[in-house]
Order: C-alpha cells, then sequence, then structure tokens
C-alpha cells in the first residue's frame, strides 16, 4: 500500500501547544482506520494516515468535537485557506491581542486606583463568600474576565474531554486566585499568560518564517518558448520537455538541460556549493539555481512539483513531523509529569486542612503548584531545535530525514566509506608519466594522447584529459586500430606507435623485461599501466589510477577533531590497491575484495563494536549496508530520486566536506536539546520546591514557565544561523595508521 494515496492533511490554526495537540490525536486514535498520524504544531498542521477507509468530512469532525477549527487539504493549499480565513474575520486575529491590551489596562487602573486613589478604589460595593469586594477588586475581576476568554473557553473545552492541558490547569488556578479572594493574583496570571503565549506564537511564527524563507527558493513564474514566441507563464503549468529561457540574473525554475548558451550558476540552495558552477549543452541544472551571466536555454526535465528542490522541500517539511528519540521519551515524560504535578497539588490543597493547618495558605500553594504543572517548555524544547537544525542543513545542501537521523549523527563514533565515488573521484586520472630510453614525459604524452584520440576505452579519455590539461596538443594520426583487450595502434608523424598493456609489447616482441618489476609494482598497488611505444622500443608508460579527492584528507581531519574516532574503509578492490589508498588517508580500518552483501556483513560487525556507525556510499549501489548503519548518507544526490529515497541523510553536492558540516550541525543540535531540556526541569524543579516553601506567587510561576518557553524556543533557533566550527588547524596531509604500512 502507498500511504500516499492514504493521506490526510488539515491546518488547526488554534493549536498553541503540544497538550492542545494530545488532545486531537487521542480522540483520532479512537477512529478504526487510522493508522498513524504526523503532526507539527509549531507548522499548525496534522496529517492522518489511515488505510483508505476514511474520508476529509469524518475526520474533520472528529477533530471538531475536540473543539479545534480544522481545515483539510494538502498542506500548502490548507495553510494557505486557512490564512485566507483568519484575514477575513477580524476577531479571529486580533481578539486575543486586544483582550490581553484591555486586560494590561485594567490592571493598571486597579493598581493606580490601589496605590493612588485608594478612596476610591477601596469602596466596598458588596459582601460575597465573606469577602468585602471593592471597586478595585471590580476592575481586576474585569481584567480576568477580558484577558482570559480564550484560556477558559480552552480551559473548559479540556475538563470535558478530560484532558489536564495547560489552558486546565491555569484557568483552575485563576479560578482558585479568584475564591481565595487573590484578585490581583488572578488577573496579573490572566495577562502575563496571555502576553507570554502572544510572544511565543511571535517567536514560533519567525522560526517558521525564517524556515520558510530558507526554503522558498523556486520561482513562481517561467519564461517559455511556445509557438515561436516567448511567454512568461505560472511554472505549474509547464510541461517536462518545454523550453525554457533563463535570462542573466534570474532564478531557473525547473530541473533541466542546457540546449543553448553558457554561463556560471550558482547552485547553493539546491547543493550547498558555494562556488557557481560552469554550464554549456548538455549539462544538468536545477530548479532554483541563480543563472548569473549568460542567457541559457533550457529543456524541463521533470514538472514543478517533481524538481529537486520540490523534493527537498518536502521532506524537510514531512521530516518536521518524525518525532526524534528524544522528542518521544519528553513527550511520554510530560504525560506522566502533568497529572503526578496535579496530584501533588490536590494533596497539597487538602492534606495540609485535615491535620488542621489554614486552608487558604495551602490551598495557593496548590494553585502556584498547577501554574508550575504545565509542561509547555518541557516539551517544546526538541521540536524548535530540531526544525530550525533540518531547515539550516537543507539551506546548505545536506538533507537530513527527521529529528531520529538529526540526534544519530549528532552521536556518531564511527564513519564507514565506500571506497570508490566516496573517498575516491571513481573514475581514473593520470597520476605519472614514466619516461624511458631518454625519450622526455611531455612527448610520451602527446603520443599516448595521439594514439588513444581514437579510442572509446574509459583509460584512453583519462590520457586525453591530462594531455589538455598540459596543454599537449595531440598530432594527427592515421590508419588507427583498436586492439580489444590490450590497448591501440596508429600513424603519428609517419611512424607507427603502439599504446596499451604488457601484453601487447610482448606480443610485438619488443623487450619489456627491465620495466616489468616497476609495471609489476604499480599493478600491485591497483593502477593501470599504459606502455607506449614503437614496435622497436619503449618510449615510456603512462600510469593511472583512482585518485583519491582533493578533499577527502581535509574533510576526515575535520571528522576526527569533531570527535569521530573510527574510520572504516570499504572496497572491492584488491588488497593492495586498497592498503595504498587507507595509508594515505589515514584510515584505522579497511576491508578490500568485498561483494555488495560483504559490505553489509562488515557494517554490522562494526556496529557489533560500536553503538553508531554511519555508511558513506553512493546512495544507490550501496543501498543495502547504507540501510544497515545507524545513518546511511549518500553523497551527491542531486537530480538523483533513487538516492534521494534511499539514504537517512543526502549530501546534495558530490563534496566530502558536507560530512563535518553535518556532523558538527546533528553535534549542535543534540547540545542545544540537553541544554534545553535541563533548563526546563531545573526551572520547574526549582518552581516546584519554591511553591512548597511558599516563597513563589502565581505570577511569577506564569513568568517562569513561559519565560523558560521563549527561552527554549531563542535557544533553539540558534540553529538557523548555525557555523561549523572546527578547533585546530588542518594538515597538509593524512597521518597514515602505521598498521596499515606493515
Amino acid at each position: 500500500m502507498n500511504s500516499e494515496h492514504f493521506r490526510i492533511t488539515f491546518v488547526i490554526q488554534a493549536m498553541d501547544c503540544p497538550d492542545e495537540l494530545r488532545i486531537i490525536e487521542g480522540k483520532l486514535r479512537l477512529i478504526p482506520g487510522v493508522l498513524d498520524m504526523r503532526a507539527n504544531f509549531i507548522e499548525h498542521t496534522l496529517t492522518v494516515i489511515h488505510d483508505g477507509s476514511l474520508e476529509p468530512p469524518a475526520v474533520r469532525k472528529a477533530i471538531e468535537q475536540t473543539g479545534f477549527a480544522a481545515v483539510p487539504g494538502d498542506e500548502a493549499a490548507a495553510r494557505e485557506r486557512a490564512d485566507e480565513r483568519a484575514a477575513a474575520r477580524w476577531w479571529p486575529r486580533n481578539g486575543r491581542i486586544l483582550g490581553m491590551v484591555l486586560s494590561g489596562a485594567l490592571l493598571l487602573i486597579a493598581a493606580m486606583m490601589h496605590f493612588i486613589l485608594p478612596g476610591i478604589g477601596g469602596t466596598v460595593l458588596l459582601g460575597v463568600l465573606g469577602a468585602k469586594w471593592t471597586v478595585t477588586d471590580a476592575v481586576l475581576l474585569l481584567a480576568t474576565l477580558t484577558g482570559g476568554l480564550k484560556l477558559f473557553r480552552s480551559g473548559i473545552r479540556s475538563a470535558l474531554k478530560p484532558s489536564a492541558d495547560m489552558n486546565l490547569l491555569m484557568t483552575i488556578a485563576v479560578i482558585g486566585a479568584v475564591g481565595v479572594h487573590e484578585l490581583f493574583e488572578g488577573a496579573s496570571v490572566v495577562f502575563l499568560f496571555a502576553l507570554a503565549q502572544w510572544l511565543e506564537t511571535r517567536s514560533i511564527d519567525r522560526a517558521r518564517d525564517s524556515i520558510r524563507r530558507l526554503l522558498d527558493l523556486s520561482p513562481r513564474e517561467a519564461v517559455v518558448i511556445r509557438n515561436g514566441r516567448e511567454e512568461r507563464v505560472p511554472v505549474e503549468t509547464v510541461a517536462a520537455g518545454e523550453t525554457l529561457v533563463i535570462k542573466p540574473g534570474e532564478k531557473i525554475p525547473l530541473d533541466g538541460a542546457v540546449v543553448d548558451g553558457t554561463s556560471e550558476v550558482d547552485e547553493s540552495p539546491v547543493t550547498g556549493e558555494s562556488m557557481p558552477m560552469g554550464k554549456q549543452p548538455g549539462d544538468t541544472v536545477f530548479a532554483g539555481s541563480l543563472n548569473q551571466h549568460g542567457s541559457l536555454t533550457i529543456t524541463a526535465a521533470r514538472e514543478w512539483k517533481d524538481t529537486t528542490l520540490a523534493k527537498v522541500i518536502h521532506m524537510v517539511e514531512d521530516a518536521q513531523s518524525r518525532r526524534a528519540p528524544t522528542q518521544q521519551f519528553v513527550d511520554r515524560f510530560a504525560r506522566y509529569y502533568t497529572p503526578s504535578v496535579l496530584i501533588i497539588a490536590g494533596l497539597i490543597a487538602v492534606v495540609p486542612v485535615l491535620l488542621g493547618l489554614p486552608f487558604g495558605v495551602w490551598f495557593y500553594k496548590a494553585l502556584v503548584l498547577l501554574v508550575i504543572a504545565c509542561p509547555c517548555a518541557l516539551v517544546i524544547s526538541t521540536p524548535v531545535t530540531i526544525i530550525c537544525a533540518l531547515a539550516r542543513a537543507a539551506h546548505d545542501g545536506v538533507l537530513i530525514k527527521g529529528g531520529s537521523h538529526l540526534e544519530n549523527i549528532g552521536k556518531l563514533d564511527t564513519i564507514i566509506f565506500d571506497k570508490t565515488g566516496t573517498l575516491t573521484q571513481g573514475r581514473p586520472e593520470v597520476v605519472d608519466v614514466l619516461s624511458l630510453n631518454g625519450t622526455e614525459p611531455r612527448e610520451v604524452l602527446r603520443v599516448a594522447a595521439a594514439v588513444e584520440s581514437r579510442s572509446e576505452h574509459h583509460l584512453a579519455r583519462a590520457v586525453l584529459r591530462r594531455a589538455a590539461k598540459d596543454g599537449v596538443q595531440p598530432p594527427a594520426i592515421a590508419n588507427f586500430a583498436a586492439l580489444p583487450g590490450r590497448g591501440a595502434r596508429a600513424e603519428v608523424d609517419g611512424s607507427i606507435y603502439y599504446a596499451g598493456s604488457l601484453r601487447l609489447f610482448r606480443e610485438i616482441c619488443v623487450d619489456v623485461s627491465s620495466v616489468e618489476p616497476i609495471l609489476l609494482k604499480h599493478e600491485s598497488e591497483g593502477k593501470a599501466v599504459v606502455l607506449v611505444g614503437t614496435p622497436d622500443r619503449l618510449l615510456g608508460a603512462v600510469v593511472l589510477a583512482d585518485v583519491i579527492r582533493p578533499n577527502a584528507v581535509d574533510a576526515l581531519h575535520k571528522l576526527r577533531m569533531l570527535g569521530i574516532d573510527d574510520f572504516v574503509m570499504l572496497t572491492g578492490d584488491n588488497e593492495g590497491t586498497a592498503k595504498a589508498i587507507a595509508a594515505q588517508l589515514g584510515m584505522d580500518h579497511y576491508h578490500a575484495g568485498l561483494l555488495p552483501e560483504d559490505k553489509v556483513h562488515e557494517v554490522n560487525e562494526t556496529l557489533d563494536e560500536r553503538k553508531r556507525a554511519a555508511m558513506v556510499g553512493d546512495g544507490v549501489n550501496d543501498a543495502p549496508a547504507l540501510a544497515a548503519s545507524t545513518v546511511g548518507i549518500a553523497m551527491g544526490t542531486a537530480g538523483t530520486d533513487a538516492a534521494l529515497e534511499t539514504a537517512d541523510v543526502a549530501l546534495m553536492a558530490d563534496d566530502l566536506e558536507k560530512l563535518p558540516f553535518a556532523v558538527s550541525l546533528g553535534r549542535r543540535a543534540v547540545a542545544i536539546i540537553r541544554q534545553n531540556i535541563t533548563v526546563s526541569l531545573a526551572i520547574k524543579l526549582a518552581f516546584i520546591v519554591l511553591a512548597v516553601a511558599g516563597a513563589a506567587t502565581l505570577w511569577s510561576a506564569v513568568v517562569a514557565d513561559m519565560g523558560a518557553s521563549l527561552l527554549v524556543i531563542f535557544n533553539g533557533m540558534r540553529m538557523l544561523g548555525f557555523r561549523e566550527k572546527h578547533r585546530g588547524s588542518l594538515p597538509p596531509h593524512a597521518e597514515p595508521n602505521p598498521e596499515l604500512l606493515t
């Protein structure tokens, strides 16, 4: 079953706290056919995954039975409709703010009447419940009602479920304060609670808007050539295969291939690659990239909803609803914490009275405990940090598919690398040109490039790349002949030359005994050797190998500084090649001659020794090993659908430097989550002690509780501005593992 076919998403704007979210989840879990739910209270969205038997109206009705208004539809459309609906009505937009302002104004008036105009403020209106109610009391009561309407409505709704959420606790506390004639305390609690709620909402909105700005990178319109004319149309209407024109300074609206023009394109919004990439006909471009200089004509490869950027945005949004292990633990803790504090508050209110102690004093302490029982700061401490970290990672070209993977990558102690295409370039390059019999190396390369110029072999292409790099122009040739399995022959400058294997030169009776030991040594290290010569003598040899990535050593050193203490390399190459590469990179361990199933075995063996190990590969060929690891990390996945789907973490650019960034980001996120949880629990415990000791007031408890919520929000939002930092300096070369050199 494809779960994409059976999802219903709602925007529920009135959800202000995870406690309220749990009320809705509790109701929906009672409905037959509901399989799972993915809730994102920061985005105010709830996605219900079901078996296909449910319709949106039925689910919406169940949500509304909990007292919340729900707008159905996909996340983007539902959010827009909810915003339009809220904008169309004045009261939902401004009612809470107006109530808060009126409550604060009335609270100020009451204070002035009490201290400046005591004669008027102290006038007794009536006696009720054994207390004299003055004009000041009436103003305070009005302040409580105007500022607490939404609070009281939500509290009553929670009581009817029943569910002990924040609103119910605050409602009981305020009613209790009024009941014991602590009217100034009650009004202060209402005003401070409303102010803190507004500030909290504004802070979360800021985080959400920052995320949207980071991810909303694709242009809304595209210039398409239709009927021989350029037309500017909405990007959603462009079909795959249509021709688009991108002018200098414009963003590319769709993934595609360049058919005309040359330019430099900034692909950092997609891949995180900081340097612009040169583009010419035949090259691939991605939606969201910025065309810098020349004009480009491209053919759209896919529709807007299927672009690489759209997939990344969807995956980041989906990742926000996947709870991390810490978040799951905190949610479970909060479920027990709130009822426990409620029971303690009840005991504090009742037991001392039974022992003959004064009711008012201990009842007030119980009310303070009710306020402290609100777990908002604790519950919100993890998701805000995770969401901001996921957005930051996506901005830098690292796609992390959920909070659990973010936490895991922040706790890694081992990284396993597939060699080919990950630590190395994945294609042969010329690493040396050997001269023999007095021939200049440049001449050896010139002849080799000439003979190989018409060959389709991958080694031939490497020779031609090196010649072009060194400025060597191969001469024209004649009478070219490919010699399958051995090499090639051609006429260069009127003479016959050969380029090929040791076997080829033995066949044409050239004496190779003097160079055979050198060739065998290179071949034992996994290098390929192309001999160059005439039917009479050897001119030299071109040595080729799959070379290490230029930034591999620096990336591995940064990972070591981040605390990764074990590197393992897996490869299907022979022992000699594996040992040489591992020594150059400073690997701790390597395993050679592996089949795909052997790599899975090695990953499992490593996991048996280490708690957390990541596997880094290409995301397709290494899929089984990626799946077996704690975190599967795929490199160079921009434009590769299979790799995007396979890995837990996708490095959009083909760049190992993104790996230390991802690990550093994960470590910082884990540290901030721990800070937030520690601060939240410390404040709660401190005020529980102060409440029992009688040193805490209702309004100070509200300030502490909501202050803690704002503190963890702002602390988590630091992830949006995360910058990778490393201690120490980078080495000019890797420090080889001495064991690999023996």
